[in-house]
């Protein structure tokens, strides 16, 4: 299994107790996404896995619902909890089609608006460096930004239109993370268009370029569900 995979529980990856604070785990993230970038050696899977983990632990609505589940999933593994383990139900016909249809439309759109987004910024940015002062190239990439938004307000609408399946609750939680890795570079981007800090435009184009590898595993895992 790779590093980033949604499964992995994000307390082992940042390295921090369950009873961690905000701030420690704030610090924990930040500690290890210095050590672990590429631009000083590191791997792209560890990052992955470490924005995973603070897409949980981060925001306080989703920590304390991962918690929830994670101490759920305890009881159920030791025998408590409600009785004895039961084995988990096999997909059957009725599991087949609701996940087909999440699939076809709740997946598919998607995908397919994400990579409007993503496939066309490498182009977009190459536009903008020939001179970021030009007023007409800022004006040309702001509306790039400004339909990307317009996507993603799509995308945000179509993840919250049809429950995942509970058979499919990882990939579910994996394209939401992807979603959210492109709002987040949406945001970043539009504040350098606002003051030219550089640090805003590489955080934004890092964030798009980790969202393509997880657009890029979530089409490999789609093959995989065999539907």
């Amino acid at each position: 299994m790779s590093a980033f995979q949604p499964a992995r529980d994000p307390y082992q990856v940042l390295g921090v107790a369950s009873s961690a604070s905000a701030a420690e785990i704030k610090a924990a993230y930040r500690a290890l996404v210095k050590q672990h970038h590429p631009d000083a050696g590191g791997g792209d899977d560890t990052i992955l896995a470490l924005n995973a983990a603070w897409e949980v632990l981060g925001d306080g609505e989703r920590r304390r619902c991962y918690d929830g589940h994670r101490g759920r999933g305890a009881a159920a593994a030791s025998g408590t909890g409600g009785g004895a383990r039961r084995a988990a139900p096999r997909r059957g016909g009725q599991d087949d089609g609701l996940l087909l249809a999440w699939l076809q439309q709740v997946y598919a759109p998607i995908d397919r608006l994400l990579g409007q987004v993503i496939n066309p910024f490498p182009a977009q940015l190459r536009e903008l460096a020939a001179d970021p002062y030009d007023d007409r190239l800022m004006e040309a990439f702001c509306g790039f930004l400004a339909q990307s938004q317009a996507k993603i307000e799509k995308v945000e609408a179509l993840f919250g239109s049809l429950p995942c399946p509970p058979s499919a609750k990882g990939f579910g939680l994996s394209l939401y993370h992807c979603l959210s890795q492109v709002k987040d570079a949406l945001q970043e981007l539009e504040r350098y268009t606002m003051g030219y800090v550089d640090g805003y435009l590489h955080d934004g184009r890092e964030m798009l370029r980790e969202a393509k590898q997880r657009r890029s595993l979530l089409k490999q895992e789609r093959r995989r569900l065999e539907l």
